[in-house]
């Protein structure tokens, strides 16, 4: 109770029929008078001044009441006032939310980004927006079907925006599931408590493909006049608010294409497939915070050839000769043409034609080329030099577009009808020391041929036929005089053969004329005498070489080592010392060397060499060897491979065939799988796409399937990181 003021009354609704206030008067005042919003439930008494509903307020129909009071004498008139009285209905969460569709449809597309959304729900409920009561949170109830153990998709509880979850981005695929129902479901009191309304609805979803994807290999023709640039081909994003770019590996002086921001491909100037006729370059696609949204394309351009260059000619000018009584027929050489245009098409298919001859011969065809070899041959008829000595031919050789001449010159050379004949027919003998240095000059010989001078015809070649079975000596040929100089080839040896009884021949390189031989006038005779010289000692072998298993026990006997003197003295070893060390003779000695000394004091050594090999045994384990660091592009998607390398310090026969295993701790079986490529690589992939932005250890087992087996568990670390273009793992 109290006098008649201003006043605020809070009343919560649904409350029933209850008193609010009595106000009190002074005289004159009788009695009480309201108007007002009253809506037939706000009533006063007049004459004692009780204020009272006679029913609930309801929130949602009338939240505020605004009502005047008076205070009157006995004539009515008014003595206090008028007041006003306002009365607020305060909100109970009395309404559950409502969704505004039935149902809901979407459509989300493979491989779209986690967290983007693609659809909303939208739900509202009547009461009071400034309470808990009217604070809708949203969640998905069920996901038909859900074939894996994580949700495919997730909804923004605030907002009501459904996306991919990260598993979503991974596994959807329309070629094995395209539609999904979600059930839906909104509470409020921002359902925190157990007694909070909520309410459902169907959200059905449509997947199809991506739309994401790397155009087919692109063919362009080089040398193109179109005007640049030039639309080439196009990749479009399953966002459509995405920024598209080009980043290259290559790393070329310049990229000769662009990309538009609606993700059309172009090629910014014509090509030159002689110049470079591949491309390959990648297509990313950034939001406005310049963060990677798709995963980079690959795209691959190849240039491909027009006919845009002519024939080249080898040679400025090619020279053949062809002796004068060779056959019709014969092939008397090979005319050689290239050309820059691509290999085994018709652009740089080439064809040969003899457009003329000097001197001419006006009643016979002399020469012929093979139209698609180049291959020269006389027409017809032999050759007569006495006729023309030389030949001046220009050949045409075409593509299917552009000609050249090259020039071919044909020396006639004269018949090989002439023997060499031998100035002398016995240069008596030489006498000289068994240690005269191999290549000494130790006589010099003379024969002449009568055919023409610098051809093969008249080039004399001088051999030993008779007396030297295993070839001590040889003879070099002047090709300027035609003489010969016999020198040493190989050491001499008094004790094995301490005189030589020499025949020696001399021919053409070109063969004689049909008629003609050698006679024994193209022979000489030559005597050589070896004198005998005191002589290293010599080992039985050049060298020694023995295998032994590298885990050989100390004090092995390895191998035998035997040397004799020529002169028949006995030798003793003399040990070099070097390196590695095994036991020769009671004495610890290294292995790669070994002198010989004579006992009678000469100073006569021989060195030589002993090769040990090392058998290798399994005694290293296994480990990783990467080409450049493992990384994955963030976020992760799906299809990702990083390529691993396993090595083996022991020798290949020990790890030809290494397997590869995850090892039970650090999660690794859950998070990553391997897969084998060969026998020393294998692929790392992720199992799913919930990877965090950092660096990850993955214990790997490599076993090297030895003999012994060995095993290594690595610790390999895999980085999950951004890579676009401004911040690049590659």
């Amino acid at each position: 109770t109290g006098p008649l003021k201003d006043m605020n009354f809070s009343v919560p609704e649904e409350g029933g029929r209850r008193i609010l206030y009595q106000f009190t008067s002074e005289p004159p005042a009788v009695s009480f008078r309201m108007s007002g919003e009253t809506d037939g439930i706000i009533e006063i008494v007049p004459h004692t001044g009780t204020l009272y509903l006679n029913g609930s307020l309801d929130w949602e129909t009338k939240p505020v009441h605004r009502l005047q009071v008076e205070c009157l004498d006995v004539n009515g008139n008014v003595v206090k006032g008028p007041y006003a009285i306002t009365i607020y209905a305060e909100d109970i969460n009395d309404n559950p939310p409502k969704f505004d569709q039935i149902s809901y449809t979407g459509v989300v597309r493979q491989n779209s980004r986690p967290g983007k959304p693609f659809m909303y729900v939208h739900a509202t409920d009547r009461d009071d927006p400034a309470t808990p009561h009217a604070q809708l949170t949203y969640s998905i109830v069920h996901h038909f079907p859900n074939p894996y153990a994580e949700m495919l998709f997730q909804i923004d509880s605030a907002t009501g925006a459904i996306s991919p979850s990260k598993a979503g981005s991974y596994y959807l695929d329309p070629q094995k599931q395209d539609s999904f129902t979600l059930v839906v479901a909104v509470k409020d009191m921002a359902g925190m408590t157990t007694n909070a309304f909520s309410s459902s609805t169907d959200a059905v979803i449509t997947v199809k493909e991506s739309l994401w994807k790397a155009p087919p290999t692109i063919r362009i023709r080089e040398n193109s006049t179109e005007v640049h640039p030039v639309n080439i081909s196009r990749v479009q994003s399953n966002d459509p608010d995405v920024i598209y770019g080009i980043f290259e590996k290559e790393k070329l002086p310049r990229l000769p294409f662009s990309i538009s921001q609606d993700g059309v491909i172009y090629v910014t100037e014509p090509l030159d497939r002689e110049e470079k006729d591949t491309y390959t370059f990648y297509v990313v696609t950034k939001d406005k915070q310049g963060e990677l949204v798709d995963k980079p394309l690959q795209i691959h351009i190849i240039v491909e050839d027009i006919n845009d260059n002519p024939p080249v000619c080898q040679q400025a000018l090619t020279v053949i000769e062809v002796q004068e009584n060779e056959k019709g027929g014969s092939i008397i050489g090979n005319l050689i043409a290239t050309d820059m245009d691509e290999e085994d098409t018709l652009n740089s298919r080439l064809q040969f034609e003899i457009k003329s001859q000097v001197p001419e011969v006006p009643t016979s065809t002399l020469f012929y080329i093979q139209q698609d070899t180049g291959i020269l041959q006389l027409a017809g008829h032999s050759l007569n030099k006495v006729f023309a000595s030389n030949y001046s031919l220009q050949v045409l050789v075409s593509d299917a577009v552009f000609k050249t001449i090259c020039d071919v010159e044909v020396h006639v050379i004269d018949i090989n009808d002439q023997i060499p004949i031998f100035e002398k027919s016995d240069y008596h003998s030489v006498t000289i020391a068994e240690n005269t240095a191999v290549g000494t000059v130790i006589l010099e010989i003379q024969a002449k041929d009568g055919d023409e001078p610098d051809t093969g015809s008249s080039l004399i070649i001088y051999q030993v036929k008779e007396g030297d079975p295993n070839g001590t000596f040889i003879i070099e040929t002047d090709a300027v005089t035609n003489k010969g100089f016999v020198k040493i080839n190989k050491a001499l040896d008094f004790e094995t053969m301490p005189e030589y009884n020499l025949v020696i021949n001399a021919t053409n390189p070109e063969p004689l004329v049909e008629g003609v031989q050698y006679n024994e006038s193209s022979l000489t005779l030559f005597k050589v005498f070896v004198t005998n010289v005191d002589e290293p000692p010599v080992f039985l072998k050049t060298f020694y070489k023995e295998e032994v298993s590298e885990d050989i026990p100390v004090n092995t006997l390895v191998m035998t080592i035997e040397a004799y003197d020529p002169e028949g003295d006995s030798v003793r070893k003399m040990l070099f010392l070097h390196k590695s060390y095994l036991l020769v003779e009671s004495r610890d000695v290294p292995v790669t060397r070994i002198l010989l000394n004579s006992t009678d004091n000469a100073a006569q050594k021989s060195k030589t060499s002993l090769i040990l090999h090392l058998q290798d045994v399994n005694d290293n384990r296994p480990n990783l060897a990467m080409d450049s660091p493992a990384f994955f592009c963030y976020p992760v998607y799906g299809g990702e491979k990083t390529l691993i390398r396993a090595i083996d310090a022991d020798e290949l026969m020990f790890y030809s065939k290494f397997t590869f295993s995850l090892a039970d701790d650090m999660n690794a079986k859950n998070n990553w799988e391997i897969s084998k490529v060969n026998a020393t690589h294998a692929y790392l992939s992720p199992k799913h796409a919930n990877f965090e932005e950092k660096v990850y250890d993955v214990p790997i087992i490599l076993n090297d399937n030895g003999k012994p087996p060995l095993e290594n568990k690595v610790i390999l670390k895999v980085s999950i990181c951004e890579c676009s273009i401004e911040k690049s793992c590659f």
